[in-house]
C-alpha cells in the first residue's frame, strides 16, 4: 500500500488506536491538523490518483456514527444499520461507487470506536434482532491488521447477543479474526465473482482463489460466513464461469457455515456512472445494455438481471444451499426496469 503522507488530528496524539496505525507507516511524513474535514476532500482530487498519490487521515468521526441501511440491503430479518469506521478503500474496482461519492480517494481511518459502540448499545436496547454492517464506505477487513479494532466489536457482541455485525470484504486478511473466538453473531461476508471477471474489474484485490482460501480458514474453525455474489456482471461465459465458481465453493468450503448469500447485479448511481465512463473508457462494461432502473440507478434491464440472478440461485440450490438463505440485494423483483 502506497501512502505518501499522514495527517492526524491533534486530539489523537495519545490515542492507542492512532498510535497503532502510525506504527505501520514509520517512514511516512506525519502532520498534525485540527480537523480532518478542513483538508480531506476540500479540493477535488481525481479518483485514479490513488494509484500513485494516496494520503491517510487519522480522525474522529463526528455527527452520525451509525445510519439506517436502505431497503433490501441485508436479510429480511431485524433492523439493519451500517456503521462508519473508515472512508475510501485501498482496492480499485471499476464499478466502485466511491469514485463518484467523495471528492477524493484519500483514506480516512476513524479511531473513536468506543463512541460507535456506545451508539450500538443504545440502538440494541429492547430489540430482538438488530444488524450492524461494516464495509459501506471502505472494505471492513483490508486494513484490520493496521487498525486493530475488531476485538472491541467482538466484546460488544458478547455483551449483546441480540445484535449482529456483518463484516463485508473482498480481502483475504482474516488473521485478526482468527485470533478471536467464533461468534454466531459476527459474520464475515465475502464478495465473489468468477476469477476471470474479478481479474478484469477488481484491481488490486486479492484473487478469488485467495478469498476462497481465507473462507476455508474460517469455516474450518466454524466461523460463520456469508457470500455476496455482487456485483454480477454478464460475460460471454457467464453460465460456465458461475458453475465452476459454485462447484469450487462446494468443494472447498463447509457450506453449513454459510449463513446467507446475496445476489445483486452491477449497478451505478448516475454520478458514479458518469465517473466510471471517465475513469474506465475502455472497460468492457460499456458494451452491456444498461437502463435507468426503478431506483434511478443504471443497471441491466429487469428481464436480464432477473435471469442472471435466478440462474445463480438455481446453481446454489443444486449444491444444497437452502433457498431461504438466498436473497436479492437492492432489487425490486416486481419492477420492470
Amino acid at each position: 500500500m502506497l501512502i505518501n503522507k499522514i495527517f492526524i488530528e491533534e486530539a489523537l496524539t495519545n490515542n492507542l488506536h492512532a498510535q497503532k496505525i502510525l506504527s505501520h507507516f514509520k517512514q511516512c511524513e506525519v502532520t498534525s491538523i485540527e480537523n480532518y474535514q478542513d483538508y480531506w476532500g476540500r479540493v477535488k482530487k481525481p479518483y485514479l490518483e490513488k494509484r500513485e498519490n494516496l494520503n491517510l487521515f487519522i480522525a474522529q468521526k463526528k455527527g452520525q456514527l451509525i445510519k439506517r441501511a436502505p431497503d433490501a440491503y441485508g436479510t429480511n430479518t431485524g433492523e439493519h444499520y451500517y456503521y462508519i469506521h473508515a472512508y475510501n478503500c485501498i482496492y480499485e474496482c471499476e464499478y466502485c461507487y466511491l469514485q463518484g461519492h467523495f471528492h477524493t480517494p484519500d483514506l480516512v481511518l476513524f479511531v473513536n470506536h468506543q463512541d460507535i459502540i456506545q451508539e450500538m448499545e443504545k440502538l440494541s436496547l429492547n430489540k430482538n434482532e438488530i444488524w450492524f454492517h461494516a464495509g459501506e464506505f471502505s472494505d471492513s477487513l483490508a486494513l484490520a491488521h493496521v487498525t486493530g479494532e475488531l476485538s472491541l466489536y467482538h466484546d460488544f457482541l458478547q455483551r449483546n447477543p441480540n445484535a449482529k455485525i456483518e463484516l463485508r470484504t473482498k480481502s483475504a486478511n482474516v488473521g485478526q479474526l482468527l485470533e478471536l473466538a467464533p461468534l454466531e453473531n459476527l459474520i464475515t461476508t465475502f464478495s465473489l465473482s468468477p476469477e476471470k471477471t474479478a481479474k478484469a474489474f477488481d484491481h488490486k484485490t486479492p484473487s478469488v482463489k485467495a478469498r476462497l482460501a481465507a473462507m476455508k480458514k474460517l469455516t474450518d474453525q466454524k466461523y460463520p460466513i456469508g457470500i455476496h455474489f455482487d456485483p454480477i456482471i454478464h460475460t460471454d461465459d457467464f453460465k460456465q464461469s458461475y458453475l465452476e465458481l459454485i462447484q469450487t465453493l462446494k468443494q472447498q468450503i463447509d457450506i453449513d457455515c454459510i449463513q446467507y448469500i446475496s445476489l445483486g447485479v452491477v449497478r451505478f448511481t448516475q454520478e458514479v456512472f458518469h465517473q466510471f465512463k471517465q475513469n474506465y473508457p475502455k472497460s468492457s462494461l460499456h458494451l452491456s445494455e444498461m437502463v435507468t432502473s426503478f431506483d434511478h440507478k443504471v443497471r441491466y434491464p429487469h428481464p436480464i438481471r432477473m435471469w442472471m440472478m435466478n440462474h445463480i440461485k438455481q446453481l446454489l440450490i443444486d449444491i444444497q444451499i437452502p433457498e431461504q438463505k438466498i436473497y436479492l440485494c437492492m432489487e425490486e423483483v416486481e419492477e420492470h426496469a
